[in-house]
């Protein structure tokens, strides 16, 4: 969809920002990634578990969110640091930027700044709770904040934060969505935009059907494991005789009869009691128990095979290794080799089909690997120039 002609700028880290702009480079743009050269460029490549090799600056967690990307140490609180960055949002077509709000002014990497020079420019700008508050945002708050912490869990249990950081995950999304919309704007006016969103933002508006049980019936939601609180059985896991887990979801008065068909419960099909999906609803513990009690005489492979002959929705609950064993799975894969090791990610993009065809990004950039490329290739600097960058501190301290 996109060229290397087309430029993105990433002034952001960790993973709502990351993640918008490798979805541009999964579609073929050019991202350039600036790092701060004071911490060593993005936080999460010292995020490591114990098992990971400990001489490469490229963690796992970095490995998520940054494939096809070039990296360059910029110091943005430099004279000479802001002048690369401004020479850069001058060729760019997007710039991303997670700065605490007000940084942006002081650091003159604020919209209006970068638009005077590149009226084209589309400005992403992510904060946590909004221009007006400064707090910083950090995904395990937020999810608590967003109200999905208290949500999930079980019903006897405390509140669980979801195990990967979801709030910035749903932010990337609707900023790629912004900036899509902004592009399409750009292309029938030629002007630029600023395209904001924030992570409380993101999070309550994606708090769908939980949101209006509230705002419509008047109850607040609570934690209920991964039951649904409007349909029964939907997203009930069944344990089997042999200890596999089942997820089934029977989602129209259809599928439920056939489920407890298959399972060998067809008075439960007819019994007036659970006739509508409410009265299910009413009457869940009674009619899960028994679904429950059946589903463990079963197993699992027998248990699937009669909900396929019945059409009924239902899936295996999957460690990591059974998710990646899967089809839809391995299609999403990235492998490359770098530094002699086999390095393996995960699309940002489950989408293909030709209007948006996906290119084959590269391994996840180290930090500053890519300064002589961006700056004298790129930028078109001589070295004079670049030497003199170098020791006003553009890209850092300057060396003794």
């Amino acid at each position: 969809m996109f060229d290397r002609d087309f430029i993105v700028l990433e002034l952001a880290n960790i993973l709502a920002g990351p993640t918008t702009t490798m979805a541009f480079a999964e579609l073929g743009a050019r991202v350039i990634k600036l790092e701060n050269p004071h911490t060593g460029g993005d936080a999460t490549r010292g995020w490591k578990l114990t098992s990971e090799a400990r001489d490469t600056d490229i963690s796992g967690y970095f490995t998520c969110a940054n494939w096809g990307k070039e990296s360059l140490a910029c110091d943005f609180a430099t004279d000479a640091g802001r002048a690369v960055v401004h020479a850069l949002a001058a060729r760019a077509d997007i710039v991303v930027v997670s700065f605490k709000p007000g940084d942006e002014f002081k650091l003159g990497l604020d919209y209006a700044t970068l638009a005077a020079l590149n009226p084209r420019l589309i400005y992403g700008q992510i904060t946590a709770y909004g221009a007006d508050d400064p707090r910083p945002g950090f995904d395990a708050i937020l999810q608590a904040e967003a109200g999905f912490t208290y949500l999930n869990g079980e019903a006897d249990g405390g509140p669980t934060k979801m195990p990967v950081a979801l709030i910035d995950l749903l932010l990337a999304h609707q900023l790629k969505q912004g900036l899509l919309l902004a592009l399409l704007k750009r292309e029938r006016t030629g002007q630029g935009s600023l395209v904001t969103t924030s992570l409380i933002e993101a999070g309550v508006a994606s708090l769908a059907n939980q949101a209006t049980n509230y705002l419509v019936g008047g109850v607040v939601p609570r934690r209920m494991g991964s039951e649904h609180p409007n349909i029964v059985p939907y997203g009930s896991i069944l344990a089997c005789a042999d200890g596999r887990e089942v997820v089934i979801a029977a989602a129209t008065e259809r599928q439920y009869r056939e489920l407890v068909r298959a399972i060998d419960l067809p008075a439960l099909a007819e019994d007036p009691a659970y006739a509508t999906a409410q009265q299910r609803v009413a009457r869940r513990d009674e009619l899960l128990r028994a679904i429950r009690a059946r589903a463990a005489e079963l197993d699992g492979a027998e248990l699937a095979r009669r909900l396929e002959a019945a059409k009924v929705p239902y899936g295996f609950v999957n460690d990591m290794a059974a998710v990646f064993a899967q089809p839809g799975a391995q299609r999403l894969l990235l492998e490359a080799e770098q530094d002699g090791r086999r390095l393996r990610g995960v699309r940002s993009l489950a989408i293909g089909g030709d209007a948006a065809p996906r290119a084959t990004p590269a391994a996840p950039p180290h930090f500053d690997q890519h300064r002589e490329a961006i700056l004298r290739d790129f930028l078109g600097l001589p070295p004079m120039e670049i030497a003199r960058l170098t020791a006003a501190g553009a890209f850092g301290p300057s060396p003794a």
